[in-house]
């Protein structure tokens, strides 16, 4: 136990020194072209956006056939949940 907290406390430094020093490396960029803020702004959006949706259809595909399949009433549907097996490993 004490080794995981060892870890997790590194990681959060390591993962804000890195953040800073990213923050930093973008305001010097904006602060020297000016004129990119306003696409690194509408790309971040845009990257942040995709970031919450593709996991959420990635998951719920998968699902939608998972619950099909569970709540047949003569639970006929093995193809169906193998299936959703399936789309859950890739």
């Amino acid at each position: 136990m004490k080794t995981l907290k060892i870890k997790f406390v590194l990681f959060f430094i390591f993962s804000f020194f890195f953040l800073t020093l990213f923050f930093y490396y973008i305001v010097c960029f904006c602060g020297i072209y000016t004129n990119t803020q306003l696409h690194l702004i509408k790309d971040t959006i845009i990257s942040f956006s995709l970031s919450f949706i593709s996991p959420i259809g990635i998951s719920l595909i998968p699902g939608i056939f998972r619950l099909s399949a569970l709540k047949a009433k003569k639970k006929d549907k093995k193809c169906m949940y193998k299936f959703s097996t399936f789309l859950q490993m890739i």
